[in-house]
């Protein structure tokens, strides 16, 4: 049976740009529904780098404060429109297209989404686990396949290996019958990686196509640059001849190349990017990784669960600390 809404519920408020202490636990309307829409109880969110640099002030002009924040996230249709094909208490997943940006995201016990940007699912996977999964899945699945076409057999090379996106993607390249080779800027996480099954692993000094091509002496077929435009450069140069890096990430926060030359690209390698939405992760798509992480053929990284709203100053401290790889999921008690 549907639980009652209620008419007031929880929610991080973010009013001005500013330290992890400007994130504060408000009261506020239940939002509802407009037609097209859907409404969600929230159960679990992933925490994420962008909602970093939208906290800092630092994120792009759509925006606007105050927000709640909050870009993704995982629970129960709790409210559906007319003509949806959502029922009360179905499982859904949602992220981006302006969540937690142009309205309100899921830094709350409800948030409401378009419906054109909800993915149905079925588990029996703890929501710490699901609520780790949208964002970095959708990222990683889209850079691989609509990003670089990556196909079984093909040697992958993903620069920003420890990342949430990174993991991600060598976890689902490994299952797609790819060779992944990783990057990590700590020797210590070489292991680690080694144990989610990625084939090798490399310490980032700042250059790394030497290193790649001992390994592929002709260059991997296809790379991931997650570190930003600042490592393109030697990126580009790992690639092999009519292969193809996809730029999605910078977590070296270097978005632009100043100056750039065309012909700094080495000649006949291919330069995309990618930075997609909730439909380029379809939901046939998305609960067959669903299957394939409770079947234990797909690794799923967290570095720490959180409970408790209370607790989302901390998880975003965490994160921006970068100690600990893996996603930082709030499941929202």
């Amino acid at each position: 049976m549907k639980e009652p809404t209620m008419e007031k519920m929880r929610a991080i408020v973010l009013s001005k740009p500013g330290p992890v202490e400007n994130l504060v636990l408000e009261e506020r309307p239940v939002p509802q529904v407009q037609p097209g829409w859907v409404r969600i109880r929230v159960r679990a969110f992933g925490v994420n780098e962008s909602e970093v640099t939208t906290r800092k002030g630092l994120s792009s002009p759509d925006v606007t404060l105050p927000r709640i924040p909050g870009i993704e996230c995982v629970g129960e249709v709790d409210e559906a429109t007319a003509g949806s094909d959502l029922r009360p208490g179905q499982k859904v997943a949602t992220m981006m297209g302006g969540m937690g940006r142009s309205f309100d995201g899921s830094y709350a016990q409800y948030v409401v989404a378009p419906v054109g940007q909800i993915i149905p699912f079925e588990t029996d996977l703890p929501w710490d686990v699901v609520g780790a999964l949208p964002e970095m899945f959708q990222t990683a699945f889209g850079s691989l396949t609509t990003g670089l076409d990556l196909k079984a057999g093909q040697t992958l090379l993903i620069r920003g290996g420890t990342s949430t996106v990174g993991l991600s993607a060598a976890s689902i390249a490994k299952e797609m019958g790819a060779t992944v080779i990783t990057t990590t800027r700590s020797a210590d996480r070489i292991e680690m990686l080694r144990e989610l099954g990625v084939d090798h692993a490399i310490v980032d000094n700042g250059s790394i196509a030497d290193a790649v091509r001992q390994i592929v002496p002709g260059g991997v077929d296809a790379a991931l640059e997650l570190v930003g435009c600042g490592a393109l450069p030697d990126t580009l140069s790992a690639v092999r001849l009519h292969g193809t890096t996809c730029f999605t990430g910078a977590l070296g926060d270097q978005w632009t190349i100043p100056e750039f030359d065309p012909f700094s690209i080495p000649f006949g390698v291919r330069l995309t990017s990618y930075g997609g939405e909730a439909t380029d992760l379809p939901a046939h798509v998305f609960n067959r990784q669903l299957k394939a992480i409770a079947e234990n053929r797909l690794k799923v990284s967290v570095a720490k669960v959180y409970h408790g709203l209370e607790s989302v100053r901390d998880a975003q401290s965490d994160l921006e600390n970068g100690k600990t790889p893996g996603k930082h999921v709030v499941v929202v008690d």
